[in-house]
C-alpha cells in the first residue's frame, strides 16, 4: 500500500544520532546554543529579522496572537476549513473565532470572504496556508487588520517572490513530524520582522520573563528543546530540494491524468504551492488516499458557530489528499491514478 504521507528520514539517520548524541553530551537542552542557532539560520532562510522557537505549532499561534494583543472579546477573523488548532489558539485567549469562506480551487480564504467577517472589534487576521498553498496574504494586509500568517504546513511555498512565513506581520510554522520540515517530536516556531513583536513572543514561551528573576507577565512554558533544533539544522537545507520533489509529484499527477478523475488543487495566484498534501475534490469516495476536515471547525462541538460557510462545507464533504512526499515515484502516481481511474485499492 501507497503510504498518504511518502516521505522518510531514512538517509538522514545518521546525522540524526550524532546531532541527538552531541546535544545529549552537551548538558544543554534547553534555550542553548542549537536553539540559538537554528532561529539566526530558519530567520535567514524566511528573510526575516527574528525567529523565536516554541514547543510546537499550537503555542506558536497562540504567543503570536497574544504578543499582538489579543485577549478576551476580540474578534479573530479566520477559515473554518482548516485544523481545530488554528481557532483552539484563539479560543484559549478568550477571543472569538469568526469564520469566513474559502475559495474552493485554492482551499484558502480570499479578500472578499475575509472583507465580509470584519467588525469593528475584529484584532487579527488568521489566513491558513493550507495543505502547502499560499493565503493571498499581500491582498489581505491591504485591509489594514495585523495578519498573523498560520503556516504550519507550508514551509517551502512561496508568493510573489517571498517565501511563505514572510509575508503577514508574523507567521508561525509547525515542525510536526508529519510537516513539510520536521523534528522528531512536536516543535514549533514564530517569525517576524516587528522587535516589538518578537521581545513580546520571546517572554512569553518562557514564564512571562526575561531574566527568570522579574516575572511581567503570566506566559507559558513553551520552548523547542535543543534536541529538536539540531535535528531541524540537519534537516533545514534539505527543505528547498523536497519541495521541488513534492511539486515534480503533483506535476506527475497532473500529467499521468488525475485530471480526468477528480478536480486537481490550483495555486493561489502568483504562488508556488510546497504540496504538504495533494488535495483534490471529487464527488466519488476515491479508493487510495482519505479525506481531510470532513467536520470543519465551525461546526465542532467545542465551537457551534451558527454561520454560513457554503464553499467550506463542499470542500469539507467533497476533499481526498491522495498520497504525497519526497520519496514517491512516478510508478506510484500512476498506480495511484489508475487506482483511482478503475475504481479498486
Amino acid at each position: 500500500m501507497i503510504p498518504l504521507f511518502a516521505s522518510s528520514l531514512t538517509p538522514y539517520y545518521d546525522r540524526l544520532s550524532e546531532a541527538l548524541d552531541r546535544v545529549a553530551r552537551s548538558g544543554r537542552y534547553i534555550l542553548g546554543p542549537e536553539v540559538d542557532f537554528f532561529e539566526e539560520e530558519f530567520a535567514r532562510y524566511m528573510g526575516v529579522r527574528h525567529c523565536v522557537g516554541v514547543a510546537n505549532g499550537t503555542d506558536a499561534l497562540t504567543i503570536a496572537l497574544r504578543a499582538l494583543g489579543v485577549g478576551p472579546g476580540d474578534e479573530v477573523v479566520m477559515p473554518s476549513f482548516t485544523f481545530y488548532a488554528t481557532a483552539e489558539a484563539a479560543l484559549v485567549l478568550g477571543a472569538r473565532p469568526v469564520f469566513c469562506d474559502i475559495d474552493l480551487d485554492t482551499f484558502c480564504v480570499t479578500p472578499d470572504t475575509v472583507r465580509a467577517a470584519l467588525t469593528p472589534r475584529t484584532k487579527a487576521i488568521v489566513p491558513v496556508d493550507l495543505f502547502g498553498n499560499a493565503a493571498p496574504i499581500i491582498e489581505l494586509r491591504e485591509l489594514g487588520v495585523p495578519v498573523v500568517e498560520d503556516a504550519a504546513q507550508a514551509a517551502g511555498a512561496a508568493l510573489g517572490g517571498k517565501r511563505v512565513g514572510a509575508l503577514g506581520d508574523v507567521a508561525t510554522f509547525s515542525f510536526f513530524p508529519s510537516k513539510n520540515l520536521p523534528c522528531l517530536g512536536d516543535g514549533g516556531a514564530i517569525v517576524t520582522d516587528d522587535d516589538e513583536l518578537a521581545e513580546r513572543a520571546r517572554i512569553l514561551r518562557f514564564h512571562g520573563t526575561k531574566d527568570k528573576v522579574t516575572f511581567t507577565d503570566v506566559g507559558y512554558n513553551s520552548r523547542l528543546d535543543e534536541l529538536q533544533a539540531a535535528v531541524l539544522r540537519i534537516l533545514l537545507p534539505e527543505l528547498d530540494g523536497w519541495t521541488e520533489r513534492r511539486r515534480a509529484v503533483a506535476a506527475a499527477y497532473e500529467r499521468l491524468g488525475m485530471g480526468e478523475h477528480a478536480t486537481l488543487p490550483q495555486p493561489t495566484q502568483g504562488a508556488e504551492h510546497a504540496y504538504h498534501l495533494y488535495v483534490v475534490r471529487t464527488e466519488r469516495e476515491l479508493p487510495v488516499g482519505r479525506g481531510y476536515y470532513r467536520t470543519p471547525v465551525h461546526r465542532q462541538p467545542a465551537v457551534a458557530a451558527d454561520v454560513e460557510l457554503p464553499a467550506t462545507e463542499e470542500a469539507a464533504r467533497t476533499n481526498f489528499a491522495l498520497p504525497m512526499g519526497t520519496d514517491l515515484t512516478e510508478d506510484q502516481v500512476r498506480e495511484v491514478v489508475e487506482a483511482c481511474a478503475s475504481g479498486s485499492t
